[in-house]
């Protein structure tokens, strides 16, 4: 038996449940009476991972970013992950908004969490890896108790744990 067992802080987003949200998306924008005409549509770069929104107008944008979070949430995709920029005007009269997925814990809010666990005074001992935060300790019963503090703060994106050891 190990005498350290450990698990992974991660945030990660579904990328295939995103496609199939984003095709439920557009097809409810097909059939909806409110984009009739307004050449509205979403496109996914699963590479660069992000969304970007195309309308006539920054109402229609505004309403297709509604039905793009109502799908996901659908899906149960953490909606924390997505981070939308500003509307802009694109060519011929249209408006854009590009929609960052957010994969992976920020360095910054992986300090935040280290922090967070030092200062609550846990017997663990919690590493940065690249977009992960290592948690190890002697005992289940602190990672257990890591695990509920966590969930219970907010840190500004979606936490899952992995490779529970």
């Amino acid at each position: 038996m190990a005498s350290d067992f450990s698990f992974d802080v991660v945030s990660k987003v579904d990328i295939t449940l995103v496609d199939e949200s984003i095709a439920n998306a557009m097809k409810e924008v097909i059939n909806r009476y409110d984009f009739r005409g307004s050449n509205s549509e979403i496109t996914f770069d699963k590479k660069e991972n992000f969304i970007t929104l195309l309308s006539s107008d920054d109402y229609k944008i505004k309403a297709l970013y509604d039905v793009l979070l109502t799908r996901l949430s659908k899906r149960n995709i953490p909606l924390k992950n997505f981070q939308p920029g500003k509307v802009e005007s694109a060519l011929g009269g249209q408006a854009r908004q590009v929609v960052k997925i957010q994969q992976g814990i920020p360095v910054d809010k992986a300090k935040e969490m280290v922090r967070a666990i030092k200062d609550a005074k846990l017997k663990v001992t919690s590493a940065i890896q690249g977009d992960s935060l290592r948690i190890t300790s002697r005992s289940k019963d602190e990672l257990q108790t890591v695990m509920n503090f966590l969930r219970g703060g907010d840190f500004g994106v979606t936490l899952q744990f992995d490779n529970y050891r």
